[in-house]
């Protein structure tokens, strides 16, 4: 019998090798949790959107369960914005409290306003962009369509 905790190293091993053996694989999701600020948050699912093919929200939680101490994995949340860390950090409310701390506020459901924390990664192109929830995608030209 598997116990709640050990549920996540059950489904680490189920994930394609060739991913969870990947050190390239797991530092691109580090790197872009690295660079969220105190305070704000990312999705599981944004950060995968972000990555691009290859990674899905599921990949990338997986990914985060398993990260070195020096990332802040408590700044990434389900796409409710809430914790999902329940049946594998001890004590439960860990992700939550240390959000907390650094002023993230959660509401009666334990969710987060995304609209508020979630951030955003500012996009390398100089061109003017529209934000997603997701990321930041390129303005339509003003007038744009056809005639």
């Amino acid at each position: 019998m598997v116990l709640p905790h050990e549920r996540f190293f059950v489904l680490l091993n189920n994930m394609a090798p060739a991913k969870r053996d990947n050190p390239g694989y797991r530092e691109r999701v580090y790197k872009i949790v690295r660079g969220i600020p105190s305070g704000r948050v990312m999705t599981y699912g944004q950060i995968a959107e972000l990555l691009g093919d290859g990674y899905t929200a599921r990949t990338v939680g997986f990914v985060m369960h398993a990260s070195p101490e020096e990332v802040p994995w408590h700044r990434v949340l389900n796409a409710q914005g809430a914790c999902s860390t329940a049946g594998i950090v001890l004590p439960h409310d860990k992700q939550q409290r240390l959000l907390e701390s650094e002023g993230v506020v959660f509401d009666k459901k334990l969710r987060c306003d995304l609209q508020t924390f979630l951030w955003i990664p500012r996009s390398r192109s100089k061109r003017t962009s529209k934000v997603t929830l997701y990321k930041r995608k390129p303005a339509k030209s003003a007038g744009g369509g056809k005639r």
